[in-house]
């Protein structure tokens, strides 16, 4: 239901998201999903891993500044109103949604979603019986 979001401060220069994903390969760490937006000098690189803790401490090791956030990720179908109606519910809720982003493989669409209000996010979402999805190290997607 809620799983944990790195966000890494990168300066904003070419390789400096190949940085990260080298560090993360080299310690056998799968990048599952991610975002990146960006400022003036730096951008922040979003991420849900496959170990959070390994993530952290490497990153960090390499003078990365790294925050652990919870995020909420549900699966709904890849289908035109499967997300606004999931959306719809939250908003009525009066759940205010500060970020999301999303990947879709065929059938299913992925939204991670970083809430105001996490618990209330998740039991709106249970109430409504969105797909609420729990990533552990043996699930890939």
């Amino acid at each position: 239901m809620v799983i944990k979001q790195l966000s890494i401060f990168i300066e904003n220069r070419t390789g400096g998201i190949t940085d990260v994903a080298l560090i993360l390969s080299k310690n056998s760490i799968n990048m599952r999903a991610f975002s990146v937006s960006d400022g003036t000098e730096f951008g922040i690189l979003r991420l849900i891993v496959s170990d959070v803790e390994l993530a952290t401490k490497v990153l960090k090791d390499a003078n990365f500044k790294v925050g652990i956030t919870d995020v909420v990720c549900i699966n709904c179908p890849n289908t035109p109103g499967s997300l606004s109606a999931v959306l719809e519910s939250l908003a009525k809720e009066d759940v205010f949604i500060e970020y999301m982003y999303a990947f879709s493989d065929g059938g299913v669409a992925s939204t991670i979603i970083r809430p105001s209000d996490v618990e209330k996010c998740v039991t709106t979402l249970e109430n409504n019986r969105a797909n609420l999805l729990k990533i552990s190290p043996l699930y890939t997607f």
